[in-house]
């Protein structure tokens, strides 16, 4: 054990604190609406972490043999899945492994519901929807636009439910609100409500960020208990990924040369935002910095932040600082622990960060460091 500063950058850092803290909202929010909230570990499937999260009893959603495989074998949770196609070679697996099962497609259902029978009721299978209800901004994360592979539309459903099936799931959030779930939910009941008193559970899919900071819970909680009282036959499932690990950790990375062309100024840090933060470049957007200031400030030194990878393009910027930046200044790339670890790459050979778990104690535990050997097996 030591303590934060004493660990030698890049690191990823994970405060079991924060950790908690967002895990004990869940739990009330779950009570309180009388739902399923469940993990998805597309966002975060920092393993090491999970036997803290094993005391709340969270449950799992799985989109592959790996990640069912994890939850089971390191969350020992339930597991509902969804894969956008299945195969032969696959659906074995997933039918043994997971209590609930969601095909995308009424071709899939057809494909392998004799399988699911010939499990005699140990899987909830259930069909992926689309209320085509668009309320996410960034087209890469929109499973709603016109043309989308996800899920079937009202008009190519049959007028009766396809027998055997048991529950309907949707997702068409990211890191939204409540009123955005009000509405998804309202275009969801109006072009599917006639299925409902015929199933046995509604998935409500991912993207409820309810543990942001200004997040209306109580306007959720009276959504979905709503949504309740009008089809009390439903078990209510949500699966968010970011919100079980936002703002929970962040990336440590220190300056290693400040450079500067055509009065640009870059600080050159020894992470890489296409490798270790990609999502930054995909949004894109511009991650806090404890260490600058709120907005860029010309009468202040201020720098274009560049990965040390040789992609020209691995940059984000600017930032302002109250002084010049220096090689071997520590900055602090803040809420760093949701579609990063699980995005990384090893690009031009570069090495991901150490991860790093920082008891409520204080003292911090590294839990990975990566060698040759990880970028080699790779």
């Amino acid at each position: 054990m030591m303590k934060e500063n004493e660990i030698k950058t890049p690191f990823y850092i994970v405060y079991e604190d924060r950790l908690r803290a967002n895990l004990e909202l869940i739990s009330r929010v779950a009570r309180q609406a009388d739902v399923k909230i469940i993990m998805a570990f597309k966002a975060n499937a920092l393993w090491r972490t999970f036997p803290i999260i094993r005391e709340y009893g969270v449950d799992a959603t799985a989109s592959s043999l790996n990640e069912l495989r994890l939850a089971r074998e390191e969350l020992h949770a339930e597991v509902h899945s969804y894969c956008p196609a299945y195969t032969p070679d696959t659906i074995g697996e997933y039918l043994d492994g997971s209590t609930h099962i969601t095909f995308n497609s009424l071709g899939q259902w057809e494909r392998f519901r004799s399988e699911v029978a010939a499990r005699n009721g140990k899987v909830s299978p259930g069909l992926r929807v689309n209320p085509q209800c668009s309320v996410i901004g960034t087209d890469i994360y929109n499973p709603a636009l016109p043309g989308s592979r996800f899920g079937v539309t009202s008009d190519m459903m049959p007028e009766e439910l396809p027998q055997g099936l048991e529950g309907f799931h949707f997702h068409a959030l990211c890191e939204s609100d409540s009123h955005d779930l009000e509405r998804v939910l309202a275009a969801f009941e109006e072009q599917f409500g006639r299925y409902l008193p015929s199933l046995k559970w509604v998935n409500m899919g991912g993207g409820h960020l309810m543990t942001r900071a200004g997040y209306d819970t109580a306007h959720l909680v009276s959504v979905l208990r709503g949504f309740k009282a009008r089809h009390p036959n439903l078990e209510v499932i949500l699966e968010p990924g970011s919100a079980f690990t936002w703002r929970t950790g962040d990336l440590i990375t220190s300056v290693v040369d400040v450079v500067e062309n055509q009065g640009v100024k870059t600080a050159i840090v020894d992470v890489s935002f296409a490798c270790h933060m990609p999502d930054t470049l995909e949004m894109p957007y511009k991650p806090a910095i404890t260490e600058a200031l709120a907005e860029p400030d010309p009468s202040m030194p201020t720098y274009r932040l560049g990965g040390n990878s040789c992609l020209s393009g691995d940059y984000v910027g600017d930032w302002s600082f109250v002084r010049p930046l220096q090689a071997g200044d520590r900055l602090r790339l803040e809420d760093m622990n949701h579609y990063t670890t699980v995005k990384t790459t090893m690009f031009n050979g570069i090495s991901h960060p150490s991860i790093v778990l920082c008891r409520a104690s204080g003292e911090c535990e590294v839990l990975r460091e990566f060698t040759y050997q990880d970028y080699r097996m790779s």
